[in-house]
């Protein structure tokens, strides 16, 4: 079964840093995409950031030009460096993998346990 091992987060004052990690135990030519949703209280989860297997990145509006996603060299760790936070940040941060599977054209979403980030002064 895939595992996501994810570590980052905590609480960080508003204009303060933060970075988010996540590790997947998934093959590699499985995987789809990789990246970050949020979920704040009485919201729905949304994308946060995104990697595709061709390194192609995605941003939600919102963090555009504060946060950045990126990808080490065995393409099984994203991280997402958040700078510039803002208290709108706060949210449980989910790590997310959408893996391909032989049998269908539908992809799987892996959901990592996670982690909550708390911007407040």
């Amino acid at each position: 079964q895939v595992q996501l091992v994810e570590s980052g987060g905590g609480l960080v004052q508003p204009g303060g840093s933060l970075r988010l990690t996540c590790t997947t135990s998934a093959s590699i030519f499985s995987i789809n995409s990789m990246g970050w949703y949020r979920q704040a209280p009485g919201n729905e989860r949304e994308l946060v950031a995104s990697i595709s297997r061709g390194g192609n990145t995605v941003y939600n509006d919102s963090v555009k030009g504060r946060f950045t996603l990126s990808r080490d060299n065995t393409r099984t760790t994203v991280t997402l460096q958040m700078n510039s936070l803002k208290p709108e940040d706060t949210a449980v941060y989910y790590c997310n993998v959408k893996q391909e599977r032989s049998w269908t054209d539908k992809l799987l979403d892996v959901w990592g346990q996670g982690t909550l980030v708390t911007v407040s002064s």
